[in-house]
């Protein structure tokens, strides 16, 4: 009597609802998140481990191969981030105008690249930009009467590469969620600039991108955490290569981790990792004023 009556407490219901969430939070997130963290300061090597304090982060912090991983995602981000996001912002603008017809196919059209599987179009990026057989270079030798541009084998134009690929899936994606923010933005102010006389250069300037700032950091904060974290298309499209131009922090932590079963050093490179990235996006949030 006593255990049904404690079943039908009202405090005691909510709790209940609440259970399978923490359950399944504390086993897949939480002890892996702490379980990491012990075996960052051990030498955890397949099922044999001994405490050695602080070696793994040193070690990490002197590995000259883990920061050029980190430097060619920031590389890469610097590209590819501003221009993703400026592409998203112009097709988001011309997907809420007024005189385009067929906006839900257009809509479509421009997020289908999200949709597609990750491994099945780098393969189709690979076939596309193949130095010797490739469409790609094979239209630049065509049409424009250029050479090949060694796109696996250049340091340069394997970053080239990457970027393509990621803008061309991506851009889609942030097109939407700017977008939504566009339908956000009360008409009325947008009329009110009209009886004042403003052009559409001044109503972007003055009106869009300000109301739009937030939207824009939202995105810069992912777009940039998502290509710390890139791994997918460098390892299919390039394998890190040429000269560990296109290797990247996760793929560096994925070759101790689960090539070399090194698990207490890449624990350690993820806890680098995360720091970093809370950083830069601290930065971010900072630079644009927590995007007010």
């Amino acid at each position: 009597m006593k255990i049904k009556n404690v079943l039908h407490s009202k405090s005691l219901t909510p709790y209940l609802f609440l259970a399978p969430f923490f359950i399944i939070f504390s086993i897949f997130m939480l002890y892996p998140i702490l379980n990491s963290l012990f075996l960052s300061f051990t030498s955890a090597q397949g099922n044999t481990y001994n405490f050695i304090g602080l070696s793994n982060f040193k070690r990490v912090l002197a590995d000259k191969i883990f920061w050029k991983s980190i430097m060619n995602v920031f590389l890469i981000l610097a590209v590819q981030v501003p221009m993703m996001l400026f592409l998203g912002t112009v097709l988001a603008n011309i997907l809420n105008s007024n005189f385009l017809k067929f906006k839900g196919l257009f809509r479509l059209m421009i997020f289908l690249p999200v949709l597609v599987d990750l491994v099945t179009y780098s393969i189709v990026f690979s076939i596309l930009f193949n130095e010797n057989f490739g469409l790609i270079n094979y239209a630049l030798n065509t049409i424009l009467h250029l050479s090949p541009i060694p796109w696996f084998s250049s340091p340069f134009w394997a970053r080239i590469l990457i970027i393509i690929a990621l803008t061309w899936r991506w851009t889609g994606y942030n097109t939407v969620i700017l977008l939504a923010g566009l339908q956000s933005i009360d008409n009325s102010l947008y009329e009110s600039a009209d009886i004042d006389g403003a052009n559409a250069v001044t109503k972007l300037l003055h009106i869009t991108l300000p109301l739009l700032t937030p939207i824009l950091l939202f995105c810069g904060i992912i777009s940039t955490i998502g290509t710390i974290q890139l791994f997918t298309e460098p390892q299919l499209l390039t394998v890190g290569g040429p000269d560990n131009a296109t290797l990247t922090p996760i793929m560096y932590i994925y070759q101790y981790g689960f090539q070399s079963f090194k698990f207490g050093y890449a624990s350690a490179v993820s806890y680098v990792i995360t720091t970093i990235v809370f950083i830069i996006s601290l930065i971010q949030i900072k630079l644009t004023n927590g995007g007010k």
